[in-house]
């Protein structure tokens, strides 16, 4: 048994269409895309690792929006990111493919895993 301490973030996310340089096809709950909280002047990005959640279909596509739950490790580094309101970028390498916005957040939660 592991246990893993994570930060669990409801939040309203918007993906790109694919003419707008987002995926080209849907993606299924538990996608672990990079989650770019703020860009830097060399171009260098600061990017955590969550999970992508949500039910009621098996796909979102590109373009769509939908709320979802996105589950991130506990790291002290993305506290100062984490405010109802503020929005971050979801990439998939160098794309970036949507964004999405903090509606809620609860902060940290014990998972265990079997």
């Amino acid at each position: 048994m592991n246990n893993s301490e994570l930060i669990l973030v409801k939040a309203r996310l918007k993906m790109r269409t694919s003419n707008d340089g987002g995926r080209k096809t849907g993606f299924l709950s538990g996608l672990r895309p990079n989650h770019v909280f703020e860009y830097y002047d060399d171009g260098f990005l600061r990017t955590y690792i969550g999970d992508i959640q949500f039910e009621g279909q098996e796909l979102i596509m590109p373009g769509e929006e939908k709320e979802v739950l996105v589950r991130f490790l506990d790291h002290p580094s993305i506290h100062v990111y984490l405010q109802i309101g503020r929005k971050w970028w979801i990439h998939e390498g160098a794309r970036c493919t949507g964004e999405a916005e903090i509606l809620e957040i609860k902060l940290p939660t014990t998972i265990t895993k079997k």
